[in-house]
């Protein structure tokens, strides 16, 4: 039988759902219509395209173009190569936390992402048809971002498309977005990787001095290259449908354990944009994947959910299926000499706590940095063996409690089905028990053993070395983060002077886009000096990333030497890096522009 609607070849615990077959424009969802994009071969000769790039991007979803913004934000060019036409199909990824609506943010799209997604808070999980649990993300009046929004993820890369558009029109050619080029071959050089594409207009070569694979689950550079994913594949099978459906429910996460109406599977249920909702179901064992999704069973499962949580009598269609394993899965390294991988190129993750598309969304805003500051020369290649060495740390961060999830989802042996029940059945009169259920959702990762950390003071309160800076009000309508959209490190003065000039200058001459910021005692709310861990005399001061994680931190102003080296390690520079010359104001013209201290 032929699906009426779009549906996804079966993946695995490797690659996840994969996109369907090209074929016809694929059909409008809700409010969102697809557009087919065409791109022209660059003028070659004799079949290559003169030039270097400065970097290639292999697949054009939401990592690989958010790397390219985060490039853009640095000043570096990019090439996407994307084999698709048109934005995904279906809502694949479809929850994204305040972490990732942070990089959002420094990559110039959050109106779009705030103006049409669901914000939520919390979920529910019931055991047969009696709740046993509801779970609420730290969240208050405070915070400027919800701690989560659902948003289908053909939105998302629509929305960040936008963005490259804009940032094209200012700088024309600062994102070279190539549809329909499919990577076919690649060979890396000393100083350069050499791909083949295949384009409707023909098959042509180009050069890049550094290649970035975003090309996904089934990564076609990662295969030529001979690499795998290693790690942990559960048996559990999912089924993924998107219905319109224009039900009242609000926007929560519901999870149901053995219901009745489909006894030992669970049962997740989200609300999307345009009243479409996602429902995942597991696979009993023996049941067939092929007819799990053909369309009388997926209209019967359907039906049969929805009367038994009393939507039934509503009109509803299907607008997309799929089906997945889950698994926690990694590469041993994310860079392969002038080669890195990132997002599901990279890994692959359970669905559980949503740390699929949010670690891609990480990936891309630790690698952005380091890429554009060695593809300028400002930094030497052991900066981006950091950021493998960060992101596998976060991987295994991230895995850990997403299996924790998916051993509970989705039970491995009869002895953890056997404690599910239990749990299960314990949990509606013991919250302690309770616990158990709790889906672990995403949050910031520390990157606790960094090699750019440096050595720092204790304080009172405020985040660690490797922490993201926490986006803490500042006043009525202000927040921090609105401090660190610029795209260079930052010295955070707070309650304390800021460094002295020499000090300045000799970070400046190490990353000319630090800005150093202060705030002062009278104009920073008392809980805000309180979270920074400067409510006393001396204050204190914080180093951080381009991406808002922290490089160092000390109480009061740290002596000129102690921010430069730190800055310096941040960076993968040695230490000869620094003399005593630089640091020392003799060296300072009037013609020398520093940093504003506002």
């Amino acid at each position: 039988m032929t699906s009426p609607f779009p549906t996804a070849r079966p993946g695995d615990a490797s690659t996840g759902p994969l996109p369907p077959v090209a074929g016809d424009m694929p059909p409008s969802v809700g409010a969102f219509h697809y557009t087919r994009y065409t791109s022209p071969v660059p003028a070659l000769i004799d079949g290559v395209e003169p030039g270097l790039h400065p970097v290639v991007i292999a697949g054009g979803g939401p990592v690989g173009m958010a790397l390219a913004l985060g490039l853009a934000n640095h000043g570096v060019r990019s090439v996407i190569l994307e084999l698709d036409d048109t934005v995904c199909v279906g809502s694949r990824a479809a929850c994204i936390s305040r972490r990732s609506l942070e990089i959002v943010e420094r990559l110039g799209a959050l109106p779009a992402f705030l103006d049409k997604g669901l914000p939520w808070t919390g979920g529910r999980s019931y055991y047969k048809t009696d709740e046993v649990f509801r779970f609420a993300m730290p969240h208050d009046d405070t915070q400027k971002l919800p701690p989560m929004i659902n948003l289908e993820q053909y939105y998302i890369e629509h929305y960040l498309l936008q963005e490259i558009e804009r940032r094209n029109a200012a700088t024309p050619g600062v994102i070279d977005v190539r549809w329909s080029t499919e990577v076919t071959a690649l060979a890396q050089h000393d100083d350069h990787v050499m791909l083949s594409v295949r384009h409707p207009g023909g098959g042509y070569q180009l050069r890049g001095a550094w290649l970035a694979a975003c090309d996904g689950g089934q990564s076609f550079v990662r295969k030529s290259l001979g690499l795998s994913l290693e790690g942990t594949a559960y048996e559990g099978r999912y089924v993924i449908i998107d219905i319109e459906l224009h039900s009242s429910h609000p926007t929560e996460r519901r999870a149901w354990f053995d219901p009745p109406w489909n006894p030992g599977s669970t049962v997740l249920m989200h609300r999307q944009p345009d009243d479409i909702w996602r429902i995942d179901y597991q696979l009993r064992e023996g049941q067939s994947t092929e007819e799990a999704l053909q369309p009388a069973a997926v209209a019967e499962f359907v039906q049969r959910h929805l009367d038994a949580i009393g939507d039934g009598h509503l009109p509803w269609h299907t607008v997309w299926t799929s089906v997945y394993r889950a698994g926690a899965m990694t590469l041993p390294s994310y860079r392969h000499g002038r080669v890195l991988f990132a997002g599901n190129a990279a890994h692959a993750m359970p669905i559980f706590g949503v740390r699929g598309l949010n670690s891609g969304f990480d990936d891309a805003d630790n690698l952005a940095w380091k890429l554009a500051r060695v593809a300028r020369g400002a930094a030497g290649t052991g900066l981006l063996d950091s950021y493998s060495d960060e992101r596998i740390a976060a991987f295994h961060v991230n895995a850990e409690n997403a299996m924790r999830s998916t051993e509970f989802m989705s039970p491995p042996s009869r002895g953890f089905d056997l404690l599910r029940e239990a749990a299960l059945s314990l949990s509606g009169r013991h919250r302690d028990i309770a616990n158990l259920i709790n889906p672990r959702q995403t949050q910031a990762v520390r990157y606790a053993a960094s090699p750019l950390s440096s050595d720092s003071d204790d304080l009172p309160a405020g985040p660690l070395p490797g922490e993201v800076m926490p986006n803490l009000q500042l006043g009525p309508g202000s927040h921090l983060s609105e401090l660190l959209q610029a795209p260079g490190f930052v010295v955070l003065a707070v309650g304390t002077e800021p460094p002295e000039r020499a000090a300045i200058q000799a970070c400046s001459r190490l990353d000319a886009a630090i800005a150093i910021h202060v705030l002062h005692r009278d104009d920073t709310p008392e809980t805000a000096l309180a979270a920074l861990g400067a409510t006393g005399a001396s204050g204190a001061t914080y180093l951080l990333r381009p991406d808002c994680h922290v490089a160092g931190r000390w109480a009061g102003t740290p002596a000129n030497d102690v921010l430069a080296q730190a800055l310096a390690r941040a960076l993968s520079l040695p230490a000869s890096t620094l003399s005593l010359s630089t640091l020392s104001p003799a060296t300072l013209s009037s013609s020398t522009s520093l940093p504003e201290t506002p």
